[in-house]
C-alpha cells in the first residue's frame, strides 16, 4: 500500500532531518508558468465584474450534530454569494502586480446591475467588443460568480487545555476570458482555494468572542478569492525551499561558507572536488543533491535534473535494505531517498513546464 504524506508533514521531517545531517534551508524564487497561454499581441486587459449587484448576504448558518465525548463543542456551516466589486478590485490588483501585461484596467461595476434577479450569463460578443472598445484593451477577464462557504468550529484543545476558534472559509470563484473576435469564451475557470483564521481562549464563550467577526471574514474572504484565479492566468513568482549538505567534510563546510556568502560558482568547485575525490556513495550522494541545487540556481534545469538523478540513486543504494518497490518503507527508514526523490519531482514539474513558459514569455523575449 502506497503512503503519501501532507505538505506540513514532509516539511516537519525535513526540519528534523536537517538538524541531525548537518542540512541547510535556503529559499529559491522561480517563475511558474500559467494554465492559459495568450498571444504576445495581446497586451492590454480589462477586469469585468460580471454580475448584478450582490444581495443582502446574511449568514444563516446550520449547525451540526456533534458526536459525544468529541473535543469538537460546536461547528457550524453556511453557504454565502461573495462581494464580487472586492473580489474584481483584487482580481485585477494581483493581475497588475505581475506586470505581465502592458495595462490592466478595472471595470469593478455590476455589469448586470439592472438584472431584477441574480444571474450567472457569460458577454455576448457585442458587449465583448463595446467594452474592448471602450476601455481600449485587448482582452477581456470577467469575474462571473463567486460563492463562499464557512465553517467555524470551536473545539478544545486537551494538549494545550486551552478552546480554539476556527473559520475555514472555501472560495468558489468563477472567471471567463473573453476576446473580441470570439463568439463564445476563450476559457472558463472554477478555481477554488481556503483561507483560515483562529483565536484561542480559556473558555469556548472567550474563544468565540475572539474570532474574526463575519464582516470582516466576508469583506477579507472575497479579496482572497480574487487572487485565486491569477496563477491560472499569468506566470507567477514561486517561493520554493532548498536543501543542502554542509557536513562532513571540510570542502563541504567550506562550501556552504561560500554559499551564504552567494558565491555559487567557488562552492559548485568545491561540491564537485568532494563528489569526484571520494569512494564514499553517502558523500557522493550528498554532493550530487548540492550540484543539482546549483544548476537550478543557474537555470540549468536539465542538469540540475540529471545531478538530482544521481544523488537519489546514490541514495536508494545507501538505504536499500529499507527501499522496495512498492513503497512501504517510511520516511523515517529512507529519509535521504525522500529527500532527493521529493527534489527530483520539483524539478521534473518544473522542467516539464519550462517549453510552456518560455512561450508564455516571449514577450519579453525570454528575458525573466
Amino acid at each position: 500500500m502506497a503512503k503519501s504524506y501532507s505538505p506540513a508533514f514532509v516539511s516537519l521531517f525535513l526540519l528534523a532531518l536537517s538538524s541531525c545531517q548537518s542540512l541547510e534551508q535556503i529559499s529559491i524564487d522561480y517563475l511558474q508558468a500559467a494554465d492559459l497561454s495568450f498571444p504576445p499581441q495581446l497586451r492590454k486587459v480589462a477586469i469585468v465584474n460580471n454580475t448584478s449587484n450582490a444581495p443582502d448576504n446574511k449568514l444563516i448558518t446550520q449547525s451540526d450534530k456533534i458526536k459525544e465525548n468529541s473535543p469538537i463543542v460546536s461547528r457550524a456551516t453556511a453557504y454565502v454569494n461573495g462581494d464580487t466589486k472586492v473580489a474584481t478590485e483584487a482580481l485585477a490588483e494581483e493581475i497588475a502586480h505581475q506586470n505581465y501585461f502592458d495595462e490592466v484596467v478595472i471595470c469593478d461595476s455590476a455589469l448586470r446591475a439592472n438584472d431584477k434577479l441574480p444571474r450567472e450569463s457569460i458577454l455576448s460578443q457585442e458587449e465583448v467588443r463595446k467594452l474592448a472598445s471602450d476601455l481600449e484593451v485587448d482582452l477581456i477577464i470577467a469575474l462571473e460568480n463567486l460563492q463562499l462557504k464557512a465553517t467555524k468550529t470551536i473545539r478544545y484543545l486537551d494538549e494545550f487545555n486551552c478552546f480554539q476558534g476556527a473559520v475555514d472559509v472555501k472560495a468558489y470563484p468563477t472567471v471567463r476570458i473573453y476576446l473580441p473576435e470570439r463568439s463564445r469564451p476563450m476559457n472558463t475557470l472554477h478555481p477554488n482555494d481556503s483561507i483560515f483564521w483562529e483565536e484561542f481562549g480559556a473558555s469556548a464563550v472567550e474563544a468565540t468572542t475572539h474570532m474574526i467577526p463575519d464582516k470582516k471574514m466576508l469583506q477579507e474572504a472575497a479579496e482572497f478569492a480574487g487572487t485565486i484565479p491569477v496563477k491560472y492566468i499569468v506566470p507567477m513568482w514561486k517561493k520554493g525551499t532548498r536543501y543542502l549538505y554542509t557536513g562532513g567534510s571540510v570542502p563541504m563546510r567550506d562550501a556552504a561558507v561560500y554559499v551564504r556568502e552567494n558565491s555559487w560558482d567557488d562552492a559548485y568547485e568545491l561540491w564537485r572536488q568532494a563528489f569526484e575525490g571520494t569512494k564514499s556513495e553517502k558523500k557522493k550522494m550528498r554532493a550530487a543533491l548540492n550540484i543539482a541545487v546549483y544548476y537550478e540556481m543557474k537555470d540549468s534545469l536539465s542538469q540540475a535534473q540529471e545531478w538530482a538523478e544521481k544523488a537519489q540513486q546514490l541514495a536508494k543504494k545507501i538505504e536499500k535494505k529499507n527501499v522496495s518497490e512498492n513503497m512501504h518503507a517510511t520516511i523515517n527508514d529512507v529519509p535521504n531517498y525522500y529527500l532527493t526523490s521529493l527534489y527530483l519531482a520539483e524539478l521534473k514539474e518544473r522542467n516539464s513546464q519550462l517549453a510552456k513558459l518560455k512561450m508564455q514569455m516571449s514577450r519579453f523575449n525570454d528575458d525573466f
